[in-house]
């Protein structure tokens, strides 16, 4: 008993003062540039409801709603459920282990004078066991396990993330959808009046029977956009109530294309997105989990250290009074031959291992990547909508011009039809540049991290 209390003792010693070892191929460091190339319009940090920054409620809600309902999201937190039960379950092998066993057994003898009798014995105990973790094995599964967690945590983060700018850019989408729809109906009003002009000249003589049938072309042309926005629209509508874990329906709007986004998207500066983006986090805690796997899979080539301990009550017909049995003992376990099965298991932790610390560097690598793009085209996409409108104007300008020469007589229909086909193609152009605007600025928020914080 004194050597297996001194030996236990020893173990607890060594276990207590046993720690993940360190990796020999620790990741390559990533360097944060100094600052960022584009300059952001705003700096400072970034709120997690970012979506509210484009202004409008409506965008708001369908995105509580689709971070409430998503059936993703609902994996992912499932996901976070089941690492949490699997690190408890890492961590219970640090305790030791209890079991109340019990049994009954019957039996008919023969004693010394040849009779036969029956005997019954019942017996209760308690079995204890508990591996002492010399090399840390144990305490680097409890590690792995912990780390898998937060990875899982993060990776929920990061869904919920992806899901909200998913719903964002899809409800930009359709109130761009929206607008050239409108385009296409004021078009279509504007020609109709310009077909009734081409008519009424045609019969007085004043034109000929081409201008006519231009006019009847062009009016004809836009109407056929009608059904394909239409189409496009209840295609998105869809794919808003499928995030939002609601039956294909109607979705309302709220605020305009042109309302979008009053103030601009606060930027810090690069060195904080290491701790602003979850798919970094997830990749540093799959780094840290493989590091603990790697340390766990050598020291399986260590000698194992197990104490076990038993204590039972006998209650037999056999005997007057019951009777206790105990048991207790100490064992050593050191792998010979295994067929290079451990070694193996070894080899594959630490390729697992280089994966994690090639994918960790590839994460952040491309976060910045993502971020200078994402800046980049917020600056240029402005400048974009910027010479757009000028344009527009223009264009609005000489199409007025064309059609009171026409119907003054002094310019051709064609004239006139170039001119309208410029002012159409000025609008979509003008809605299609404030849809990517607000896009990238929604690509910013998402690169930035969307405001997050890591989970405790």
């Amino acid at each position: 008993m004194r050597r297996l209390l001194v030996l236990a003792l020893v173990g607890a010693s060594l276990s207590a003062c046993a720690a993940v070892p360190s990796s020999d191929h620790p990741a390559a460091p990533v360097t944060p540039p100094a600052a960022w190339r584009t300059s952001p319009s705003a700096q400072g940090p970034l709120a997690a409801d970012w979506w509210t920054l484009l202004g409008d409620p409506q965008l708001n809600a369908l995105v509580d709603k689709a971070l409430a309902r998503n059936a993703d999201l609902a994996v992912a937190a499932a996901r976070v459920d089941e690492a949490r039960a699997l690190s408890r379950a890492a961590a219970s092998a640090l305790l030791p282990s209890v079991d109340l066993a019990g049994g009954i057994q019957g039996s008919r003898q023969l004693n010394a004078f040849g009779q036969t009798y029956d005997s019954t014995a019942e017996q209760v105990g308690l079995r204890v066991a508990y591996e002492v973790d010399l090399w840390g094995r144990v305490r680097s599964l409890d590690a792995a396990g912990r780390a898998s967690l937060q990875g899982a945590a993060a990776a929920r983060d990061s869904a919920r993330l992806s899901i909200a700018a998913t719903v964002a850019r899809t409800y930009v989408s359709l109130l761009s959808l929206d607008a050239q729809l409108n385009v296409a109906r004021e078009t279509i009003a504007a020609r109709e009046a310009g077909l009734k002009v081409a008519t009424r000249r045609a019969e007085a003589g004043y034109a000929t029977e081409l201008e006519h049938n231009q006019a009847q072309a062009e009016l004809a042309g836009v109407r056929r956009q009608v059904p394909a926005l239409e189409l496009a629209i209840a295609r998105l509508e869809a794919s808003l109530s499928a995030l939002t874990g609601d039956p294909p329906g109607a979705i309302a709007r709220g605020a305009d294309l042109f309302a979008l986004l009053p103030s601009p998207i606060p930027v810090e500066a690069p060195s904080s997105l290491l701790a602003r983006r979850p798919d970094i986090a997830q990749a540093q805690d799959a780094l840290i989990a493989a590091d603990a796997n790697l340390s766990a899979s050598r020291a399986q080539l260590l000698p194992q250290v197990r104490l076990t301990a038993s204590a039972d009550r006998v209650f037999t017909d056999a005997l007057p009074d019951p009777f206790s049995l105990w048991n207790v003992a100490g064992g050593l376990a050191q792998p010979l031959f295994n067929g290079g099965r451990l070694r193996a298991q070894v080899q594959a932790s630490e390729a697992r291992r280089a994966q994690a610390a090639s994918a960790y560097r590839g994460v952040v690598l491309n976060a910045f990547a993502e971020t200078e793009t994402a800046l980049r085209a917020v600056a240029d996409q402005q400048r974009q909508e910027t010479e757009i409108a000028a344009q527009r104007a223009a264009l609005a300008d000489a199409a007025r011009r064309a059609r009171e020469r026409y119907r003054a007589g002094y310019a051709s229909f064609l004239e006139q039809i170039d001119a309208e086909r410029g002012l159409l193609a000025a609008d979509q152009a003008a809605i299609q540049a404030r849809e990517a605007r607000v896009t990238a600025a929604i690509d910013l928020a998402r690169a930035l991290g969307g405001g997050w914080t890591a989970t405790p």
